[in-house]
């Protein structure tokens, strides 16, 4: 179900408030790009800033405009066990076709917490992928406690930011070759997939949809010199966007496409000029400007 390129949607903002028209017309946009999946409210959708109601009218929004064409896989992480049952419970009613369930940050749960609050969320009874991210949430989810997690029905993958390649062949060991390993880091994507991974969570495919699924297409179909020509163009961008927070960084440069405005919420602010420099050599690299 999820596999290839899936943008981690930005959250557009106007005035301080949810650009839902915006959204709509990024959700269409992206799927005309060749994205073969949506991923709205993770941290790229700065879901630590959105009130409920706000994840909640995102998510319901993503899935109407989507319509079926693509899946959508609702963000619905909390370091609370119960505020991410109800994020999972929510996003089942609004018709997502899974849920993305970040590790709890700062309260630092041991693996065993971890196996815990995983078996809760799943037990909502829509598909979930767990996203390991040790760098945001100082806890990582190690391939053993991956494979207990595996053997839940509902637990059908995992979003891997930890930029360790060889997670990818312990957790085939741990949790099976059907187990879905998706990327959550754009730079290291292709040597993700060449291991065994299936696709990308990216945060650079909402500025450059078209070329990272083709990137994705590419590798899927072990054409991967086309698949390093392509990373070529984009390694650059990969890098630029995250000089600062990356959703700072991407949300500018969609800004210098026209897509949305480069707006975000503190305690995030706006890019500083060597960044915004850096960003448009990168997409000019790449093509884009």
């Amino acid at each position: 179900m999820f596999r290839g390129s899936l943008p981690a949607l930005v959250t557009p903002f106007k005035d301080g408030e949810l650009d839902l028209a915006t959204l709509k017309r990024l959700v269409d946009w992206h799927i005309d790009q060749g994205s073969r999946g949506l991923v709205p409210v993770g941290t790229t959708g700065e879901s630590p800033t959105l009130t409920h109601e706000e994840h909640d009218r995102v998510v319901a929004t993503v899935i109407d405009v989507a319509a079926g064409r693509v899946p959508v896989l609702a963000g619905a992480g909390s370091n609370s066990t119960r505020e991410a049952c109800r994020l999972v419970d929510a996003a089942k009613a609004a018709g997502a076709e899974g849920a993305l369930v970040v590790s709890p940050y700062y309260n630092k749960p041991t693996q065993a917490g971890l196996i815990a609050h995983f078996t809760a969320a799943a037990s909502r009874g829509l598909p979930l992928i767990v996203y390991n991210i040790p760098g945001r949430s100082v806890v990582d989810i190690s391939p053993q406690t991956m494979g207990e997690l595996a053997k839940l029905d509902t637990i059908i993958g995992v979003k891997d930011a930890t930029a360790d390649l060889s997670r990818v062949g312990q957790q085939r060991i741990t949790c099976g070759t059907d187990f879905i390993q998706l990327s959550g880091e754009d730079a290291t994507a292709v040597g993700y997939n060449a291991q065994g991974g299936v696709g990308c969570i990216s945060v650079t495919a909402n500025v450059a949809p078209a070329l990272c699924a083709q990137v994705q297409t590419a590798t899927l179909a072990g054409d991967y010199a086309t698949a390093l020509e392509l990373t070529d163009k984009l390694m650059p961008l990969h890098l630029a966007i995250f000089t600062e927070p990356g959703l700072v960084g991407v949300k500018y440069a969609m800004s210098r496409l026209g897509l949305c405005s480069e707006e975000v919420r503190l305690p995030l602010v706006p890019l500083t000029e060597p960044t915004r420099a850096k960003i448009d050599a990168a997409m000019e690299h790449a093509g884009l400007l």
